[in-house]
């Protein structure tokens, strides 16, 4: 089917739902990259930084972590806020207080303000990402939705691996002086081209029922993630002290304590922030399951090889972000040819996927052992191109999984759900991974303590595989 691209949103008739476009698309798209592209970013980037403004590890740490909670911690909110308020006007102020903030971070005169900066562009973040899929949701249908939904899956991965790859070369670049601060900076002017689009492009929608901001659940939200986060991320670099243990300890309390107080809402015809009537759908309880351990394991895997590449096998940072282009090509590639597997094969792709992905990971791990220091992208070539495969023939169809019959009402907080999900995944596979390799790297060397994390992450694949198998055979 031809569709046609437009340079305005489609005007529907009054009866007619709005119509996402093709330019439309391209620009919710882009919205979509930036956040996850900021996220790894970083990664190659840190030890500059932390040379230029004379950073402890634990305030690297911060700069990593600001951002991934913050951003956590506030999706479903900015889902909300888009369902009440029009998702359009969401995405254009959270579109443009990003730009601001990544221009803040690439201006940030020490440590502590790029902390600060970094938490802000997090939340930022927080209030565009969910209009993406919740206008996706709302302006498709059909074919046309399942394409969208594949399309944002393989930007959301590729976005992923390309951030890692993107901040070796621009901080090798050293663009006019700017070196590290290159990796925020280039934000900027993609953000000005995105609100440009967006303002013409991308049709205006919100929930026809909305509803109001629940208070006591969002506070609470953010407490469990503050208190199971922060600690984790934080905890090893501080010398895990008392506060670190007594934030841990909080946690449950705090997450049965949200878990009572929606329940409640839900049972009495109020508005919780996150329903737990939404989990009957099996489609988005299954697919938020495969979420989980698909991005821990994913983002573990990106921050450890950054670390180990620099600090242990002495790469640059160039060199140290292109180890993972076979991955990001190969991505792409499959990604391409994903709706057609799916079409055929329906979601027994994903268990594939995880198959393939786990021999990439043995492979990645097998060139380690074996080749320790020299360990590049020729080594990593084959183990990295099978992992790029299987990783592209999971993560689109999960998304589309998840929010295939969540109803158009609650777009908005479905969405949220699905990236708060995977965003405190993210967070936590480099809390997790990132504290087991770098503990282990001072007791058994850099290549055992990185041999050893990449086996723990071959469990995390082996689990995706295995909760896959329950998927629906289609998916919509």
């Amino acid at each position: 089917m031809t569709e046609t691209i437009t340079s305005r949103p489609v005007r529907p008739s009054p009866s007619a739902p709005p119509v996402l476009g093709g330019l439309g698309l391209f620009t919710v798209l882009l919205a979509a990259a930036l956040p996850l592209i900021d996220f790894f970013i970083v990664n190659v980037a840190l030890p500059t930084i932390g040379a230029d403004l004379s950073a402890g590890e634990a305030v690297l740490e911060l700069v990593v972590a600001g951002y991934g909670v913050a951003y956590a911690v506030l999706l479903v909110l900015g889902g909300r806020l888009g369902d009440l308020f029009g998702r359009r006007r969401l995405f254009l102020g959270g579109m443009a207080a990003f730009g601001l903030t990544s221009l803040a971070c690439g201006l940030a005169p020490d440590a502590w303000s790029l902390v600060l900066a970094r938490v802000a562009q997090g939340a930022s973040a927080a209030a565009m990402l969910p209009q993406v899929l919740a206008t996706i949701q709302a302006t498709t249908s059909g074919p046309r939705r399942a394409k969208a939904m594949g399309l944002y899956g393989a930007t959301a991965g590729l976005s992923m691996v390309a951030g890692q790859i993107l901040g070796g070369l621009l901080v090798a670049a050293d663009v006019a002086g700017t070196g590290w601060r290159s990796v925020f900076l280039v934000n900027v002017p993609v953000v000005v081209l995105g609100l440009i689009l967006g303002a013409r492009a991308v049709p205006d929608t919100r929930s026809p029922r909305p509803e109001p901001v629940d208070v006591p659940g969002t506070v609470l939200l953010a407490a469990s993630l503050l208190t199971l986060l922060v600690p984790l991320t934080e905890g090893r670099a501080a010398g895990w002290p008392l506060w670190t243990w007594l934030s841990l300890a909080a946690f449950p309390f705090a997450a049965a304590a949200f878990y009572a107080v929606e329940r409640r809402a839900d049972r009495t015809g109020r508005t919780p922030l996150v329903p737990p009537s939404l989990f009957a759908i099996v489609s988005l309880r299954r697919g938020l399951l495969l979420i989980v351990p698909f991005s821990i394991g994913f983002s573990g895997f990106m921050f450890v090889v950054a670390v180990a590449l620099q600090q242990g096998a002495g790469l640059g940072p160039v060199d140290a972000g292109l180890a993972l282009a076979p991955l990001a090509v190969v991505f792409f590639l499959f990604s391409v040819a994903g709706p057609r597997l799916v079409s055929r094969y329906g979601t027994r792709v994903v268990p594939a996927g995880a198959v393939l992905q786990g021999l990439g990971l043995a492979l990645m791990t097998l060139a380690a052992w074996r080749s320790w220091p020299d360990l590049g992208m020729v080594e990593l070539l084959p183990g990295a191109a099978l992992a790029g495969a299987g990783q592209a023939l999971q993560l689109p169809v999960v998304f589309r999984v998840v929010l295939s019959e969540v109803p158009a009402a609650r777009a908005g907080v479905g969405s949220g759900v699905m990236i708060t999900t995977q965003q405190s995944s993210l967070a936590l596979g480099v809390a997790t991974l990132g504290t087991l390799f770098l503990s282990l790297s001072t007791s058994l060397g850099m290549r055992d303590a990185l041999v050893t994390t990449l086996l723990v992450q071959l469990v995390a694949v082996a689990s995706t595989g295995l909760l896959s198998l329950r998927l629906p055979r289609t998916v919509a």
